[in-house]
């Protein structure tokens, strides 16, 4: 609880940390907040007798005002804190929660002044009724409930591999105070052919408002140097929301990538306020002829991971590391470094603060809303009550909070349900963003061929049910064919009549050989390592185990091709060894200090390299002498192209006995195959089989073990 416990020690005035701009001003609220529980009654609690940390979790409240150890329910938390302001006759005094969970309630001076029963988009309470006059104290209370008491018209982010469901303000809370014309919403669309944005505003006029003019100033983020400025004349329209909608030109502009996160900043004012948001030029679609994704205009493959914010809120050592942003930061760092460019945040959203930290360091984002159903009997229960309008609804708070960062560039409407709710949903927000980003409909069918399709190859699934294993091992039982990536609307959605997708799949999960941070198999994978990796018996065997079959997966799906994004899963989630046990795993042994199991980073980091060689070669038995053939591919994800040596050899005991090598030239995103002609050694006993390419310095390696009897 070190980082807690010095955010308690923390003494600062609230006021004290407003921002102030042009018209406009936002206090932080965050920082150390009273907090309370009560049962269901809506009665606001006499005694405070507890603190804790907004963000945060209601777990980290001290002294703690819980106990339970599994789920949370039929509870409401209340958080107390007391702020001054200096512009009480602002026209606007906005109160902006960016998320929190389970339904939330507002009371400002003792007064309720609202509710939102939605917990994974942002809220926006008025203030100015109840505020008390300048530089007098306010009492402000937000009370959040728990995921069993919400009704079911709403999203609850059910999770059939969570157990608490911790309720807490985990985002950022803000004052907004300004004047009309107030600006509502700022929405950028990069256009990179054209070299132009298309910039649209929400203009809130207000009663007395006489001003028409909209001034635009666009700079390098990190430089500040000034790209462009001019005034933009809105029509006048008082008491409504005006929507201005202009371009502006963005010569010579840099694009966005990961390999180049450039960043721009627009600055909108009218008369009496002003709004920041930064963004990139880039642009990201999904090709329906070649099924790959295209970023600026090239084809570009995703390789990458999973986080699991909601399920890392209940890991033990969560602490208050998902609100650190040296810890985020370094998180991504790591992901990057572990040669991925991409993340699904899966089944959920982190604080706002991650996606500032993807678009600064580049990261794609697949955003995944946190619906969970499963098969079609219990989508069937869930969509009863939740419609296609129910969700649509929350999906537009959801677009209008993200649509300016580069870095998400896919909304992922649901995970592995199968309905016609949430496809109906997307129908009715699609348009909204201008940037056109395609959609993933979890298990059911996509919207449009440029959309593209999720897919959870889970290979080994077939041993934890009742799958056996042949004589020659489970990977030339599951990869001698070239499989077409199962668990997808393919084969999920029961409604198919004999269509096919051929829509870009973005593989966001795959292997189930999960094994704890202390190297135990987890809930899931206990009978796949007792059926068929019998003598992997201790932490150590089991993640080497784990780490070179997920690094011969990641080479598989890679260098068939048929993957547009292949995305490990996971790169942060819980670890629970202990009962109640998880299902899955991260594959950090240190989750403060971000360190990854050695053999993860050993196999997997390679088998995820831009240029990657996979041999196509399973047979774990030989006979003394046999004569085979090994096909060698060499693939190149990047657009320049690769060329070196191809090094296919024999070892034994870690000593070569055999050595071939060709010379190779891949142009980028191409792949080639070379087949080489083994003739194995007379001497029975164990060998490896390695291929090996050199790329940036790098060496890649692709490895099979097998024995000569």
């Amino acid at each position: 609880m070190k980082n807690v416990k010095i955010l308690f020690l923390v003494c600062f005035a609230i006021y004290s940390s407003a921002i102030i701009a042009s018209g406009r001003k936002e206090i932080s609220l965050n920082g150390s907040w009273k907090i309370a529980k009560s049962g269901l009654s809506m009665n606001i609690p006499s005694e405070f007798n507890s603190n804790v940390p907004v963000p945060g979790l209601i777990d980290m409240a001290q002294p703690s005002i819980d106990n339970q150890d599994t789920s949370y329910r039929d509870a409401i938390y209340w958080y107390k804190t007391i702020f001054k302001i200096e512009s009480a006759n602002s026209d606007v005094v906005l109160l902006k929660i960016n998320k929190a969970m389970y339904h939330t309630w507002v009371f400002l001076n003792g007064k309720l002044i609202g509710e939102n029963i939605y917990s994974f988009t942002p809220s926006f309470f008025d203030l100015k009724p109840y505020l008390k006059n300048n530089s007098e104290e306010n009492e402000l209370i937000i009370a959040v409930g728990c995921m069993n008491n919400l009704p079911d018209t709403v999203i609850n982010g059910s999770d059939g591999e969570k157990i608490k469901y911790t309720p807490g303000i985990y985002d950022d809370v803000k004052i907004i105070l300004s004047n009309y014309p107030f600006l509502k919403n700022i929405q950028v669309a990069p256009d990179i052919v054209n070299q132009q944005l298309r910039i649209t505003a929400e203009i809130e006029a207000g009663e007395n408002n006489t001003s028409d003019e909209l001034t635009y100033i666009i700079r390098e983020k990190y430089s500040k140097n000034e790209i462009a400025k001019g005034i933009y004349k809105f029509p006048k329209n008082k008491n409504s929301i005006t929507t201005a909608d202009f371009t502006v030109s963005m010569k010579n502009c840099s694009l966005w990538s990961p390999e180049n996160p450039f960043l721009y900043e627009l600055e909108l004012s009218t008369a009496k306020d002003n709004n920041t948001t930064g963004f990139g030029m880039r642009s990201f679609s999904f090709s329906k002829d070649s099924s790959v994704a295209m970023l600026n205009g090239k084809p570009y493959y995703m390789r990458g991971t999973n986080v699991c914010i909601f399920r890392f809120f209940e890991d033990s050592l969560r602490n208050y590391l998902p609100w650190d942003k040296k810890w985020v930061t370094k998180l991504h760092q790591k992901f990057k470094e572990m040669n991925w460019n991409c993340i699904r945040y899966c089944i959920g959203f982190p604080p706002e603060s991650w996606y500032e930290i993807a678009d600064s360091l580049g990261m794609l984002i697949q955003d995944e809303f946190p619906i969970w159903t499963g098969n079609k009997a219990e989508s069937d229960i869930v969509f009863k009550t939740l419609s296609p309008d129910n969700i649509a609804n929350e999906y537009r708070l959801w677009m209008r909070e993200r649509w300016n960062h580069p870095c998400v560039v896919i909304w992922d409407a649901q995970n592995e349900s199968v309905t016609e709710n949430t496809g109906a949903a997307i129908k009715l927000v699609r348009h909204l963003d201008l940037s056109n980003r395609p959609w993933d409909n979890g298990w059911s069918p996509p919207g449009e061929e440029t959309d593209c399709i999720e897919a959870h190859p889970y290979l080994f699934i077939r041993y934890f049910y009742k799958g056996q294993v042949s004589d020659n091992g489970p990977l030339i039982d599951l990869l001698t064919l070239d499989r077409e990536p199962g668990l997808s609307p393919n084969d999920r959605y029961p409604n198919l009549k004999g269509t096919h997708f051929d829509n870009a799949v973005v593989a966001n999960e795959y292997c189930w050989l999960w094994v704890n941070r202390d190297g135990s198999s987890t809930e899931l994978t206990d009978v796949i390592y007792n059926k068929i990796f019998k003598n992997i018996d201790t932490p150590e065997k089991r993640y080497e185990c784990y780490a070179k079959n997920l690094g011969i997966l990641t080479e598989y799906w890679r260098a068939h091709r048929r993957c547009a994004a292949v995305m490990h899963f996971c790169g942060l989630g819980y670890s629970r060894p202990n009962a109640p046990r998880g299902q899955t795993s991260d594959n950090f042994i240190n989750i403060e200090t971000l360190e990854f199991e050695k053999n993860f980073v050993k196999y997997v980091k390679p088998a995820f390299n831009t240029v990657g060689i996979f041999l196509n070669k399973f047979t774990n038995v030989y006979l003394p002498a046999e004569e085979t053939i090994i096909p060698v591919y060499v693939f190149n994800d990047g657009n320049e192209p690769w060329g070196g040596d191809v090094k296919l050899y024999l070892t034994r005991n870690e000593q070569v006995i055999d050595l071939q090598e060709q010379s190779c030239d891949v142009k980028g995103l191409e792949r080639k195959i070379i087949y080489n002609k083994i003739t194995m050694p007379a001497e029975k006993g164990e060998y490896k089989l390695v291929g090996e390419i050199t790329c940036k310095n790098e060496i890649i390696r692709s490895i099979r073990e097998f024995k000569i009897e």
